[in-house]
């Protein structure tokens, strides 16, 4: 628990797929324990090319980081539109430079719940390429959820089959 009290969820995005079902389980998960999200945004830093190109590493590290939290805020606003009871869940945003696992596992000493995505690139790609998941996983200080792009795909496909039953005209016979 760290924001004002409150049970504390992070979520690390990242604007794929797979962090988008992680941010909507985020919020709901929040909203069912009372609690709060932090979402966590993590970019490469860029001291060691910033530099070369003749420009300032603060001046560009602030533009990376007002952008993240931009295109965050419009994914958090896409998931609450789904559901009106995320809305009411506080969120605090931070975008951060250095490694996406060393960040969220840092922040996650101070959670209640770690979520992440997970893009499905199956188990060789993720051993050679690395996974934050993973790491998360071995090395982070709360309970850790990794959302599986089909679960996002699951419940879009639910929502719709709402909306196509809602859409039935209620003298209509139900087979």
């Amino acid at each position: 628990m760290d924001i004002d009290g409150q049970a504390t969820v992070v979520v690390g995005v990242d604007g794929s797929a797979g962090s988008r079902a992680a941010l909507q389980y985020a919020l709901e998960d929040a909203a069912r324990r009372g609690g709060a999200v932090r979402i966590v945004s993590v970019f490469p830093p860029v001291e060691h090319w910033a530099g070369a190109w003749g420009v300032s590493a603060q001046r560009v590290t602030a533009e990376i980081e007002a952008d993240l939290r931009e295109q965050t805020r419009k994914a958090i606003d896409a998931v609450v539109e789904k559901g009106a009871a995320l809305a009411a869940v506080p969120v605090e945003v931070e975008a951060v430079p250095g490694s996406a696992a060393h960040v969220l596992v840092e922040r996650s000493q101070a959670a209640d719940l770690l979520v992440v995505g997970h893009r499905g690139r199956g188990e060789v790609a993720s051993m050679l390429l690395g996974s934050v998941g993973l790491q998360c996983v071995l090395h982070a200080g709360c309970p850790v959820t990794v959302v599986p792009q089909a679960a996002a795909k699951r419940a879009a496909e639910r929502s719709e089959g709402a909306l196509r039953r809602a859409a039935v005209p209620a003298a209509a016979p139900a087979y």
